[in-house]
């Protein structure tokens, strides 16, 4: 495992220096400047290892491959992917990482805020190891810097270790995962992989292989504006329909009400005045049924609330942003079999649980290709309070080195 870290922890650093952090009111492929840049860094960095098939596409897609080892060229092509962007709800620019190695055990204090292990059970665990985390202004960038990591040093790994039988691995760097418009233009005619792996997930033994069905509907509002003094019966102010429809939607049926397997509906932004508003909620369910359901009762709570507003519209237009990967991964049983048994070799209990969220994996396995999500050693993603376990990080790498052996041994 010192190996794993070595090859894992000097990589996370540098990559957290780069503010990726991406902007979902941009349509455009990537939706920031910063992905580019460290986009260019890991080709370079790809390049540099020896791999000179490293890429980046027109939308800013890094695509690799690691040529087979010697007597094992009709293996199946595998991938493994990350992505390169972080979320823009909390700062990703000019990120302080701290080390903490052999941590105390004791309260961390990050500005006004602390991580506290006495209310964390993840992290008093870590007592003994070493965590990163930031001072609080910022979040960390493990989710998916960590996963980048964890694959780059896979990659190093078999290059120093060619006595480990591989075939040909992909290595694939996506923009815009955050924003749920990563793979648009995810160039398929140049992946050879038949099964893929992100590196996606949180603490050590996390496998994921089912995700919401996820919707995002704009509610669109269309009021009648008139002089304040003469208002009565006349206007339709359409800045408090938006508001109304949000409150509309029912609260125990929200992100911060659920878990498991409970979908829900997320109010996520507002704008508008009296003449034109506009609300964007996002529709959540594991049950693609039951997700088409709740996108059917937005139409009803639009109704209801015209009909509280007289001379006023709300049109709905609810669009796809991906679909659960349970199906399509349960088609090729030995996707999963595969990863279980690289858990087991490695010595990581497996903790099997649903995604509730979503990943490039999600939009991949509809694409054909599944892929299924493993841990990276992160927590508290979105977060001022994110923070990362270095072990785990290289747990996650050296687990990568193992499916690569099982897949080139057909084991």
């Amino acid at each position: 495992m010192k190996e794993f870290t070595e090859l894992t922890l000097p990589r996370f650093l540098k990559y957290v220096s780069f503010c990726t952090t991406s902007d979902r009111h941009v349509e455009a492929t990537p939706s920031t400047c910063g992905q580019w840049d460290l986009a260019n860094y890991l080709k370079d960095e790809l390049v540099g290892l020896g791999i000179q098939n490293a890429e980046i596409t027109d939308h800013c897609y890094v695509i690799a491959r690691l040529p087979a080892k010697q007597g094992f060229e009709n293996a199946p092509t595998v991938g493994f992917l990350a992505h390169l962007d972080t979320s823009s709800e909390v700062s990703g620019k000019n990120v302080k990482a701290i080390i903490e190695e052999n941590y105390n055990g004791a309260l961390i204090k990050l500005g006004a805020l602390s991580l506290d292990p006495l209310t964390s059970p993840d992290l008093a665990k870590q007592k003994g190891r070493t965590i990163v985390h930031t001072d609080g202004a910022t979040l960390l960038g493990a989710d998916d810097k960590a996963g980048i990591a964890a694959i780059m040093g896979a990659v190093e790994f078999l290059l120093k270790h060619p006595e480990i039988a591989r075939g040909e691995v992909e290595i694939i760097f996506t923009p815009d995962e955050e924003t749920g418009k990563g793979l648009p233009f995810f160039p398929m005619e140049k992946i050879k992989a038949r099964a893929c792996y992100t590196l996606d997930g949180g603490p050590l033994g996390e496998l994921e292989s089912e995700c919401f069905n996820a919707w995002s509907a704009k509610v669109r509002f269309t009021g009648k504006s008139m002089h304040l003094g003469d208002a009565r019966g006349k206007m339709a102010n359409a800045a408090l329909m938006a508001a109304t429809f949000a409150v509309t939607l029912p609260r125990t049926e929200s992100p911060e009400a659920t878990d498991g397997y409970y979908g829900y509906y997320c109010p996520l932004e507002i704008s508008g005045d009296v003449e034109n508003a506009e609300l964007e909620v996002f529709i959540r369910d594991f049950d693609k049924q039951g997700a088409e359901k709740r996108v059917a009762a937005l139409e009803l709570f639009a109704r209801a609330v015209e009909a509280q507003f007289p001379g006023g519209k709300a049109a709905v237009d609810a669009k796809v942003q991906y679909l659960n990967m349970k199906e399509k991964i349960n088609e090729k049983p030995e996707v999963l079999e595969k990863l279980r048994q690289a858990f087991i070799n490695t010595g990581v209990e497996i903790r099997q649980k649903p995604i509730r969220g979503g990943t490039d994996g999600a939009r991949l396995s509809e694409m054909g290709i599944p892929t299924p999500n493993i841990f990276t050693g992160g927590r508290n993603f979105h977060s001022r309070l994110e923070w990362l376990s270095v072990p785990e990080m290289a747990a996650a790498s050296r687990l990568t080195v193992e499916l690569i052996r099982l897949w080139a041994e057909g084991v």
